[in-house]
């Protein structure tokens, strides 16, 4: 894995006040920055090197990438720690290059995470990171969220950027178990989305994130998919 990590990092040779800017925010979320650098570096790298050819996200400057992608889908992982620690599934929906789900996936080992993308070039980028980056708890699902026919299969889901909350319950609720929770990043506090909510959909939690290095607001949202009766 070290060789692998290291020839992905050597190819875009990140200067070291951006290796610093991970380091610390990593800490800030408390999260082993010793541990996990290497592997969200080798990361980076592999997705800035495609995104000059495939154009898999706007964000062009990897120090922007290390806030915006990185560290804010990190800033998410304390509400993924119970399903880590059993060996929950989380399906990330319209993942695009992989946001939150690979550096989650990177982060919690015992996450098992499924990376849900219907376009072909961003699914083809995922399955060499997964590949690349060895990353034997992730696998890719190239389909529409609401094409995927794995109905309650996942503890929790995840969209970064996919839509307002009915829209994401809409096209994947159908994944999640009874029980199982919609985590939800937001902007600003989402109220009018909260209020639109479904039946059998409630929320369980709405709490502010600090992300390092990002400004603006950030919300986690949890909602829950009801048991029936």
């Amino acid at each position: 894995m070290a060789a692998c990590d290291n020839a992905a990092m050597n190819d875009t040779a990140f200067p070291a006040d951006l290796r610093d800017e991970l380091h610390r925010g990593l800490g800030t979320l408390g999260l082993d920055a010793d541990a996990l650098a290497p592997r969200l570096l080798a990361y980076l790298a592999l997705l800035d090197r495609w995104n000059r050819t495939y154009n898999l996200t706007a964000i062009r400057d990897p120090r922007e990438m290390v806030t915006r992608h990185l560290l804010d889908s990190l800033a998410m992982h304390p509400f993924v720690d119970d399903l880590a620690a059993n060996g929950g599934a989380l399906a990330d929906l319209g993942t695009g290059p992989g946001l939150p789900g690979i550096p989650l996936a990177i982060a919690k080992p015992g996450l098992r995470v499924t990376l849900v993308e219907s376009n072909g070039k961003k699914a083809r980028f995922l399955r060499e990171a997964v590949r690349t980056l060895k990353l034997d708890n992730a696998r890719v699902a190239e389909s529409r969220a609401e094409a995927l026919d794995e109905p309650q299969a996942y503890d929790a889901l995840t969209a970064r950027a996919l839509d307002v909350l009915s829209g994401i319950i809409e096209v994947g609720g159908h994944l999640l178990k009874p029980g199982g929770v919609l985590l939800a990043m937001k902007g600003v506090r989402p109220d009018d989305e909260i209020a639109a909510l479904p039946a059998g959909w409630s929320v369980d939690t709405i709490q502010p994130l600090a992300v390092p290095g990002l400004v603006g607001e950030r919300h986690m949202v949890v909602v829950r998919r009801d048991r029936p009766g």
